[in-house]
């Protein structure tokens, strides 16, 4: 500013004054993101060298499917509760790095690691994205004062909030599609808030492509694509006066574009069901979850096990025995545990009813675990406090003409929040929703003064920037740990579990291989870890359920026809029964374990059924040691 200052005795002469030193962390942030990039997705390449194994059921099921998909089997591929994109993605693994049974895993954590590679993309795309509606719709008249976070600043927040659920609900070693579909709704919302921004029918287009990949990968998406269109119609109504015919054409092409990509998997499984159907998972959940409907091995008979729900099953399990249950899964020519690999086969025709005093106890329980999820997310509330105390301050118009752009985000990630919240609440299905939310809401923070301050600015790029590093730097303490447990207990690899490789290389020498069919008995083996009959080559098909508070012993123990139960299993033709048993149970010098043999000293024990040639008593095998 100049300023003209009058001396005494002489004529007036104009002074400037100094300029203020240049803002550089802004600079530094842009120079410094390529760097942060790298650095972030090298610690994440760290979990998927190293990160432990973690393999379930939900997981074998995903890998069955991928075998089916390079098999071309594309009747199999069609699935009422597992959708086909992700076992896609896994069998691209598969294929890129040549594996076998044996290492497939490894092949599994890289494809885990593209997807995380995604995952920042979409970050950036729905960062993006909310700055780039925030700044049209700011007037420049406005009265409030600006927003105190720049582009940059909330590139490195979003990818330092990512890091930090890689850490825990989302890591490498989980085989499961929920960073997928993250990924891929992260896209479809930053497609969104881009066409609201600019108009372009281009982007209602890849909102729809965006989130009918999300459908291919999780059911969910159907329901909330839904929720997309109508955000998208209501606020170019009401917040930017828009004329409803040209916003109602926008959703149609989104949804259009929606249902070419989603049409036929959504045409193929409503053929195979008779009836329109686009996944039962949810159906499923609601009926087991809050209906009380039986989970495992429901019968056309068992009306007390109904619930609140009306069953008329298709297909049930085949009932062998009735005490202890004893089923047959010949009846579904796929998985390596059938009775997961597709739960909407076994069933088939459950109507759901609402049960109101469970349904309130379910909500309850699942808002609990949501504030177990913030509870356990404490950075970044704890970074929001940071801000307030250094000046920030949250000033929010949602009403019409207002800049209200975070209103969309935030209430679709509500959305997810509640739509969870009447069936079932896991961390990894609700991380897409908080950071719907938590995203627009640092995107709305504003000065608390009228003109800005530089200081503000600084203190808050650099608090955020801390975050994001201390992310990196607590990814790559735990990725160095990781790496020393595995030397320390020297194992091949992290996602190597010597218990269950070591059961079915054991298995594998007992002469049971690809082709072969056997039997379980108890949850762990069958339903939970049952990824050594995948590793072995083997079908589970014929089962001896027991509940899961029942240790396995125990059920044999208190097995007043035991003689009966082992012959009826072993007259459907599997070679052996496999059994996971407490540590130092099965002794061998009883009734109970006489016949079982150890695989190579693991929980895992096998007793023949159909060898060829049974090893006699006392024979210690390489794998498998007789007691």
């Amino acid at each position: 500013m100049i300023k003209i200052y009058k001396h005494t005795g002489g004529p007036p002469h104009r002074m400037t004054l100094p300029k203020p030193e240049p803002n550089r962390l802004p600079y530094w942030l842009r120079r410094l993101w390529p760097i942060y990039c790298f650095l972030a997705a090298l610690v994440t390449f760290g979990y998927a060298l190293y990160d432990p194994y973690q393999i379930d059921g939900d997981a074998v099921s995903y890998m069955d499917i991928g075998d089916l998909i390079r098999a071309h089997n594309w009747h199999g591929i069609i699935n009422g509760y597992w959708n086909p994109l992700y076992p896609a993605a896994l069998s691209l693994g598969h294929t890129v790095f040549h594996s076998t049974r044996y290492n497939e895993l490894h092949a599994y954590y890289m494809v885990n690691f593209g997807i995380f590679l995604l995952e920042m993309l979409a970050i950036v795309a729905f960062t993006d994205a909310l700055v780039q509606l925030r700044e049209l719709r700011e007037d420049s008249k406005s009265f409030l004062p600006s927003f105190l976070l720049d582009r940059y600043t909330l590139r490195y927040l979003g990818v330092g909030l990512l890091i930090i659920s890689t850490q825990r609900e989302l890591s490498m070693g989980k085989v499961r599609p929920d960073a997928l579909l993250q990924a891929f709704l992260l896209l479809g919302l930053a497609a969104l808030l881009k066409h609201l921004a600019t108009s372009h029918l281009r982007y209602a287009a890849l909102m729809g492509i965006a989130l009918g990949l999300a459908y291919l990968t999780k059911s969910f998406a159907f329901l909330f694509t839904f929720l997309c269109i109508i955000a998208l119609i209501v606020f170019r109504v009401a917040w930017q006066r828009c004329s409803a015919t040209r916003a109602a054409a926008a959703g149609l092409l989104a949804l259009i574009c929606f249902a070419i990509v989603a049409g036929p998997y959504v045409a193929a499984l409503s053929k195979q069901k008779g009836r329109f159907d686009f996944g039962d998972s949810g159906n499923l959940n609601y009926a087991w979850f809050v209906s009380g409907t039986e989970k495992m091995h429901l019968q056309p008979d068992q009306t007390s096990s109904f619930g609140a729900a009306e069953v008329h099953l298709t297909h049930p399990n085949k009932l062998l025995l009735k005490s202890p249950v004893v089923v047959s899964y010949k009846q579904l020519p796929y998985g390596t545990y059938p009775d997961w690999f597709d739960a909407s086969f076994w069933n088939d025709r459950i109507k759901v009813h609402m049960n109101p005093h469970l349904q309130v106890s379910v909500t309850i329980a699942c808002l609990v675990r949501i504030l177990r999820y913030i509870a356990n997310h404490p950075e970044a509330w704890l970074l929001l406090v940071v801000l307030f105390l250094i000046g920030a301050r949250l000033r929010v118009d949602w009403r019409p003409h207002a800049n209200a752009f975070w209103l969309t985000p935030v209430l679709l990630g509500a959305g997810v929040f509640c739509i969870y919240s009447m069936v079932n609440v896991e961390d990894r299905y609700i991380a897409f929703g908080f950071l719907a939310v938590l995203l627009p809401a640092f995107a709305a923070l504003r000065h608390s003064g009228k003109v800005p301050t530089p200081i503000t600015e600084n203190a808050a790029s650099a608090v955020v920037l801390l975050l994001a590093l201390l992310a990196v730097g607590e990814s790559a303490r735990i990725v160095g740990e990781l790496r020393r447990n595995l030397k320390v207990a020297q194992s091949p690899a992290g996602w190597y579990d010597p218990d269950t490789f070591g059961a079915a290389q054991a298995l594998n020498a007992l002469g049971v291989g690809p082709g072969d069919t056997v039997a379980c008995i108890g949850d762990k083996a069958c339903l939970d870890t049952h990824y050594w009959a995948r590793l072995a080559g083997v079908r589970i098909l014929t089962e001896i359920y027991k509940p899961a508070e029942y240790p396995v012993y125990s059920v044999l123990a208190d097995m007043p026809n035991r003689d009966q139960v082992i012959d009826t299993v072993r007259s459907q033709g599997g070679k052996v029964l496999i059994g996971y048993f407490t540590p130092g149970v099965m002794t061998g010098t009883n009734p109970i374990s006489a016949g079982w043999l150890e695989l190579d000293s693991s929980p895992f024990y096998a007793l023949p059924l159909n060898l060829p040639e049974t090893p006699p008593a006392g024979n210690t095998h390489p794998n498998a040691a007789s007691h």
